[in-house]
């Protein structure tokens, strides 16, 4: 497996790839909402390739200068339940350490808190955020 920073138009291609295989075809999510307005040229991705297929994403934008966003994690379904997830995570919250941030933040899906909390992510339960197609609680982890 191959570990991409995605900064180039082909290599985010590569995490828009997964990302409508997986979510947007699976819960029928339309485009416009799968993809909005942090999904731009200066986005920064992680994008995990197996051979030449891109199989998992993650995708990380400043908050402020000490908070990054680590969102739209996703790995293709039949990838998962074999650690390439929190192998994801693990490579954004590298870069974004690099990059200077000291806190991560993800909006976590409520039956998906289990996996982010094993990799050190605390919930905040008074932010409960109910979107178009999901309901997430803000979760935090020191970097």
């Amino acid at each position: 497996m191959e570990i991409i920073r995605a900064t180039k138009t082909a290599h985010q291609a590569g995490a828009y790839y997964v990302r409508i295989q997986a979510m947007a075809r699976k819960h029928q999510i339309p485009l416009d909402v799968e993809f909005d307005e942090h999904d731009t040229p200066e986005t920064k991705y992680i994008v995990i390739v197996d051979d030449y297929l891109p199989i998992a994403t993650c995708r990380l934008y400043a908050i402020d200068d000490k908070k990054v966003m680590l969102g739209r994690v996703v790995v293709l379904p039949e990838y998962r339940n074999k650690g390439i997830g929190t192998f994801v995570v693990n490579e954004a919250e590298k870069w974004a350490k690099e990059l200077g941030f000291h806190t991560a933040v993800v909006e976590s899906r409520d039956n998906k808190m289990p996996f982010y909390e094993k990799m050190g992510y605390v919930a905040d339960y008074s932010k409960k955020i109910v979107g178009e197609t999901f309901t997430c609680f803000r979760m935090e982890k020191k970097l």
